[in-house]
């Protein structure tokens, strides 16, 4: 659906004082990824193909979800058609994407280290941390959980957390402890290998898992035996992703998400998804 012509007129303007200011600021920057972009017509988004309920493929067979919904409305505003492409996290976390894809919708933090390859136009929305166990086993606080088997996502912030060499930078993050030291770290490359496994039984693969806690509470709600054991382990800024050094597409972007933020479709679309409004670090 496109927008109305005063809208899109407006819009594009508003793009163009942006890119302006962005190259004012660095006259370096050509602004390869937006010339891309407009060039072609399509937005060439990365992100998850398994992670409910941020993306995954529904029973139509496409790809849905918050992070899906969110791209989709990205590119709306831009006035340009979308296309996904799932690569591996481990190569969308590692920068210098030569073009393969333009944007990462795909919930990451922007921690210091990601920060060195990949710059962050803006985070879109903050999402809780936490401890899951199989319903079956007897911990009950985050303590019950020292020396146990607890898996993660390779490469990931609950990875580095479990390591205690989790760096969140972003402004408004809420302090965090490290409040559990596990006994043996199981890193998986893929998150619903993580929620499997946990639910084969206490102990019988796993102990624990760490993971975002929209995430395990969709899956108790989709009959995984599983529950939530103490409060968030930290709350995650989660961002859009871009390529390193393309300030005009930088700023392009972070106009869309406060404008996304400002007129509650953020929230609209988070409340879809999750039921309670994550766009902001107190919820």
């Amino acid at each position: 659906m496109k927008h109305s012509n005063n809208f899109a007129a407006r819009f594009i303007t508003a793009f163009a004082l942006i890119a302006a200011g962005a190259l004012a600021a660095a006259p370096s920057i050509a602004g390869e990824s937006l010339d891309r972009v407009k060039e072609r017509g399509v937005l060439t988004v990365a992100t998850e193909s398994d992670w409910f309920p941020q993306a995954f493929i529904n029973d139509d067979n496409e790809l849905d979800g918050f992070d899906v919904d969110v791209a989709k409305e990205i590119a709306r505003r831009m006035e340009v058609d979308i296309r996904f492409v799932t690569p591996e996290w481990d190569i969308i976390i590692a920068g210098n994407w030569g073009g393969r894809w333009d944007l990462s919708v795909g919930s990451m933090t922007p921690t210091k280290e990601r920060g060195e390859v990949l710059d962050f136009p803006a985070i879109y929305y903050y999402a809780p941390a936490g401890f899951a166990v199989h319903e079956d086993s007897g911990a009950q606080t985050k303590a019950d959980l020292n020396g146990k088997r607890i898996a993660a996502c390779s490469g990931c912030t609950f990875e580095y957390y479990l390591q205690k060499d989790l760096t969140i930078d972003a402004e408004g993050v809420p302090p965090f402890t490290y409040d559990v030291t596990p006994g043996e770290i199981v890193s998986l490359r893929d998150p619903s290998t993580i929620f499997n496994d946990l639910r084969l039984g206490d102990g019988v693969r796993l102990d624990a898992m760490i993971d975002s806690l929209p995430t395990i509470r969709a899956a108790i709600a989709n009959g995984y035996p599983l529950r939530v054991v103490g409060t968030p382990a930290f709350y995650e800024p989660l961002a859009l992703a871009i390529d390193k050094g393309d300030a005009e597409f930088n700023a392009v972007l972070g106009e869309v998400i406060r404008l996304m933020h400002q007129d509650g479709t953020l929230s609209r679309l988070s409340n879809k998804w999750y039921e309670v409004d994550y766009t902001s670090s107190t919820n």
